[in-house]
Order: C-alpha cells, then sequence, then structure tokens
C-alpha cells in the first residue's frame, strides 16, 4: 500500500524514529508540536512520550491509522489552517526539497502560520553536498534504520534529482521513486522570509535547520477542533 506521492506505508510502520525526537525535545522541553507529513507517526508518537501534545497532520489516511498517541489530522499540508499554534513545527522527511518551488513556499507558509510567539519551525533539508555526491546512473547502497537501502539515480540537470529508493526487510521490498531540488542555504533563507521566516545562523545537527517567525504574531483559538483524525 502506497501514498498517493508513492511513499510505501509499510516502510514508515517498520522504521523506529532515529534521533528527531529527541532533537525536537531538546529544542524546547514539553512545547506543543504539529508534526506536518507525519506519516505513520514515528516521531509524533515519541514525542507524547517525552511529554509534548502533538497534532499529528498528514493526507493519508493509512498512515494516520498507524498513529498510537498523538491526536491527528488529515489534511494536505499545503490547505492546513487550524485555529491553533504551536511551539514546534515539524517539517522532516526533506519536504522542502520538492522541486515545486509554489508547494515549497506553500508548506512554508503553513508552517509559519501555525507558530506561536516565541515559536520554531524544525526543518529537514538534503544538504548540496549531498547532491554533489551523486551522479546518473549511481547506484547506493546503505541502510536506513532497521531497512536496507538502494538508491538508484536516473537523472540530475538543473539542480533536480530522479531517482528511486528500494527498501529491503529480509525478502520483502518496496520502491518508491522521488524528485527533489537542490537548495543551498542562502536560496531556502531567501523563501523563508518570504513566508515570514527568518533561519537561524546555526544548525542543531546535520541535515537539520531551524527557522522563527520574522516578525512576532500571535493566533488565537481553541484545539478543540483539531482533536481527531478529519
Amino acid at each position: 500500500m502506497s501514498t498517493e506521492d508513492g511513499s510505501p506505508v509499510e516502510v514508515y510502520r517498520r522504521l523506529p524514529p532515529m534521533g528527531e525526537p529527541e532533537l525536537l525535545h531538546a529544542l524546547a522541553p514539553g512545547g506543543r508540536v504539529l508534526d506536518l507529513g507525519a506519516g505513520t507517526g514515528r516521531i509524533a508518537d515519541p514525542l507524547v512520550a517525552l511529554g509534548h501534545d502533538v497534532l499529528a497532520v498528514d493526507s493519508s489516511a493509512e498512515m494516520l491509522a498507524a498513529v498510537r498517541s498523538a491526536r491527528t489530522h488529515r489534511a494536505r499540508i499545503e490547505d492546513l489552517d487550524l485555529a491553533e499554534c504551536f511551539d514546534v513545527v515539524l517539517l522532516a522527511g526533506h519536504l522542502v526539497n520538492t522541486p515545486d518551488a509554489a508547494l515549497r513556499r506553500a508548506l512554508l507558509s503553513t508552517a509559519a502560520r501555525h507558530l506561536a510567539d516565541g515559536g520554531r519551525v524544525l526543518l529537514q533539508w538534503h544538504e548540496p553536498a549531498w547532491f554533489d555526491r551523486l551522479s546518473p546512473g549511481a547506484r547506493l547502497d546503505g541502510a536506513i534504520g532497521p531497512l536496507a537501502s538502494t538508491l538508484e539515480v536516473h537523472d540530475l540537470t538543473d539542480g533536480v534529482l530522479s531517482a528511486t529508493v528500494t527498501y529491503r526487510d529480509g525478502d520483502l521490498a518496496w520502491s518508491h521513486a522521488f524528485r527533489a531540488a537542490r537548495l543551498t542555504r542562502e536560496r531556502l533563507a531567501a523563501e523563508l522570509r518570504i513566508s515570514g521566516l527568518r533561519l537561524a545562523a546555526s544548525s542543531p545537527a546535520p541535515s537539520w535547520l531551524v527557522a522563527s517567525a520574522a516578525r512576532r504574531r500571535r493566533r488565537t483559538g481553541s484545539s478543540s477542533s483539531t482533536s481527531g483524525t478529519a
């Protein structure tokens, strides 16, 4: 079973958290968290165990069905407009590397409008150096958590990667074709500014960035409208 973008649901059910909950917890201990593109809750559920109130948002009902303890809300990220704000908005899964510039700005705008005063956006991205190691026809074997993985590069033109990643667990295998754009830190900072966000000078960990609201702005509203899966 796969989502609309081809993400294999079973892969995300099998993947454990890989340090992301602790990274966010160190950034805002006990803070309220909006997990955009939460998938099966592999980050959201451990955050609840660490004492966070977490709303997991995903467009896939199949993904959200695996979430155990976080609140859930089914929606496309770019359409999300909730009556509540959060101390941390999480955009993991390298979502900001989408080649669709309009979609990328919509994702960042969603993150910005759901930030509480003093809140921060935690972004996962593919750094330029990752793209620079790739070339068309390359095949890279590795592992993601407990799963073996193979990345096959089909094309890399004008900074846009077309590739397929195959995950394996014993005799089982799942493949996911995807595209990703090479973004410099400067370009991403400029796009964050367009969305009303300011990129922090330092990064909390490799492949992670932090941004905050460029101006203080507080939204008010009740959380009762988002207490369950839509």
